[in-house]
This record gives C-alpha cells, structure tokens and sequence, in this order.
C-alpha cells in the first residue's frame, strides 16, 4: 500500500549485509561473463548474429522473472529466495565451465538472467524493508557503491585467468556458491523479511509511480548509451581501442566511490531535488563530450556522467523506501528492472541510429537532449507536488 511506513528504529545489519554481499557477488559474476563470453565464442568463429540472440537470452530470463514475481515471492520468500537466485547463478556458470555445446550456452543464459532478476528484485525489497528511513539514503549508496565496483572488478580477472578453458567460469561459480552458503549464516540474524507481492501489484505500482519508474528509465537510458555507445564514438573519432575502453573503466570506478556520497546527500536534503541536479548534470555531460579534445578531460566527464546517471537509482530506490512498504516494495523492483531493460533498449538505439544518421557527435548530442527532458520532467513535476 503506498505511503503506508513501517517505522523501524534501528536497521537490520544482518539483512543488508546479506543483500550487498548478495548484489555485489552477482555483479562480480556479470561484469565478468558479459564480455568473456562474447570473447569465447567470438574465438569459436560464432557469427555476431548468434552472439548477441545468446545475449538476449539473459534478457528474456529477466523479463520472465519480472513477470512472474507475484507467484515466485508466494512460494518462496525472503532470504530462500536471494539463496536460491545466487545458487542458480552458480549452476549456471558451472554450466558455462563444462560444456562447450553452445546450446547448453543459450540455456545457460537464460538461467543467469532469470536468478539475475529474482536476487535485484528480492535483495532492493528487503534493503528498503530492512532500513530506517532516516539512513535509507546512504545505505543505498552502500548497495549502488557495491554493483558498481563488482561491475568494475568483473572483467579485471579476465587478463588473470584467460578466456582458452572455462577456469574462469568454474572460479567464479564456487564463488557465488560460497557467498549463498554464507548469506545462509548471515541471515539467521536478520530480523525482517521482504513480503510477497500480491496478483496486481505490478501494475498497481506503475500507475501510482510514474516518476519513480521513468527516473529509473533515464538511467538505463543514459548508462547503456555511455558504456556501449561511448567507446564507439571514440574509435570513430581515432581515439585507441585503449582509450575507449579505459572510457568504461573511469565511468564504473569513480561512480562506485560517488554513491556513499550520493546516499549521504539523500539523507540531508530533497530526494526529488538530487533527481533533477543529477539528471541534469548527466545530460549536460553528454552535451559537453563533442567540445573536449584532451583525453583527460574527457575522462573525467566520463567519470561525472557515469556517478550522475547511477546517482538516478540511487536515488529512485531511496524514494521506493520512503513512499512505499509490503509487498509493494517487491512489485516496485520488478518495475525498476523492466524500466531499466527498456531505457537500456532505448540508450543504445537511440546513440547507434543518430551517430549512424547524422555523425558521431550527434549520438551524445542526442542522448544529453533526451536525459535533460528527463530532468526538466521531474523538476516539474516535484514543482506542482511541492517536494
């Protein structure tokens, strides 16, 4: 039920160790599989074509999860549930690790992505069930802080463990194994639970929190837009492949470091008013790349675009928290995922076709345009609601 606050006083640390552990594991796991598995089959002499249809299968397993929430929090909740997703995680890189059959990769996939779904949805439920408003904010930060560096960890130990054999995936998969068994122990001290999302809640969710969803879309739409699209536009410019792939690795680094800051701000002043600044801020770094010249400038803009577009969920879970409670919590996550694959989808055709269309420096021209609107929209509407 919206605006219905559970108040607690004190937060459940053991329940939100379990969930940032539980995130930042998985991304570890993602950050790694995204590009070693385009490498491995790219080696394998796969069309292009088959690579990206392997990569649509993790996409259809996140909407599937998404849709289904209702009946998978029904019978399974709580900490079983982030358990069982972390689990399927491993299973599914052990089937990476043993099987060459590329198939079994397609199914593989499709297990990864659907876990994938059920530990987001599950652990951003029990992070906002599980903490006091008055340091929601910065535990948040805490959660955002921990995907992004596991984002930025992942593909390091590609260089540590090669891409010939599947030891990466195996490493990886006892990994995951090994943080489920320990949220198994953790979890034994926490004192709250997610609740179940009811049948309708997930629409009921999308039409009470427009803003909260598209604030969730902007974000997918600027952060797919600069790590895709980016490291394009600068190789078409004549910038190194070193150059634009060092472009990523300065966009996940310093947001990781950003958002404990972030969540300290939403703690201390208007939430809807670090909507708009980051939107806004994002866009207009957009609209600035085409003008910088010196590769350090343009790092460091990267930087601010990656700690501003990130800041955006930040920010929307924090809000999720304050606004919402129950089962509500869950079908708000579900929302958020679906928002997010749609404003990704959006972020990168939108940075491909205008760059395709027009010339390079439309595609950040383009996006800085579209995430700006973004910010003009939630300023105008926290205006009229007065927050």
């Amino acid at each position: 039920m919206s605006a219905a606050h559970i108040k607690i006083l004190n937060a459940d640390w053991a329940a939100i160790a379990v969930v940032i552990f539980g995130a930042t594991a998985f991304s570890i796991s993602q950050g790694l599989t995204y590009p070693l598995i385009s490498l491995i089959l790219t080696a394998r002499d796969v069309p292009p074509g088959i690579i990206g249809l392997n990569g649509a299968c993790f996409a259809a397993g996140l909407a599937l999860a998404t849709l289904l929430v209702g009946p998978i929090t029904t019978v399974l909740r709580g900490h079983r549930l982030i358990v069982a997703g972390l689990l399927g995680v491993s299973v599914s890189l052990a089937i990476l690790a043993s099987s060459d059959a590329l198939w079994v990769w397609f199914v593989a996939r499709f297990i990864l992505g659907f876990c994938a779904s059920i530990i987001f949805m599950i652990s951003e439920a029990w992070l906002n069930t599980a903490c006091p408003d008055h340091l929601r904010g910065r535990v948040s930060g805490l959660y955002g802080a921990g995907i992004c560096a596991g984002f930025a960890a992942g593909p390091m130990a590609i260089p540590l463990f090669g891409t010939d054999d599947g030891f990466a995936f195996a490493l990886l998969a006892v990994y995951i194994a090994f943080v489920a068994f320990a949220s198994i122990i953790i979890c034994r001290k926490a004192t709250t639970e997610p609740e179940a999302a009811t049948s309708g809640m997930f629409l009921q969710f999308v039409f009470r929190a427009p803003m909260l969803v598209c604030m969730v879309l902007a974000f997918g739409f600027a952060d797919i837009a600069a790590i895709s699209g980016m490291p394009i536009y600068f190789t078409e410019l004549g910038y190194s492949p070193a150059f634009a792939a060092m472009s990523v690795t300065m966009m996940a680094l310093p947001t990781a470091i950003a958002q404990p800051l972030v969540g300290y701000l939403l703690d201390k002043v208007s939430r809807p008013l670090i909507a708009v600044i980051t939107a806004l801020v994002a866009g207009l770094g957009f609209l600035i790349v085409p003008l910088l010249e010196s590769e350090t400038a343009l790092l460091v803009n990267f930087a601010i675009i990656g700690s501003a577009s990130v800041a955006l969920y930040t920010t929307a879970l924090t809000l999720l928290g304050e606004r919402y409670s129950g089962g509500m919590l869950v079908a708000g996550s579900a929302a958020f995922a679906l928002a997010y694959s749609v404003g990704s989808a959006g972020g990168s055709t939108t940075f491909g076709v205008a760059m395709q269309a027009f010339s390079p420096a439309a595609a950040p021209l383009t996006v800085g345009c579209v995430t700006l609107a973004f910010g003009a929209a939630f300023a105008i509407v926290s205006l009229r609601k007065g927050t």
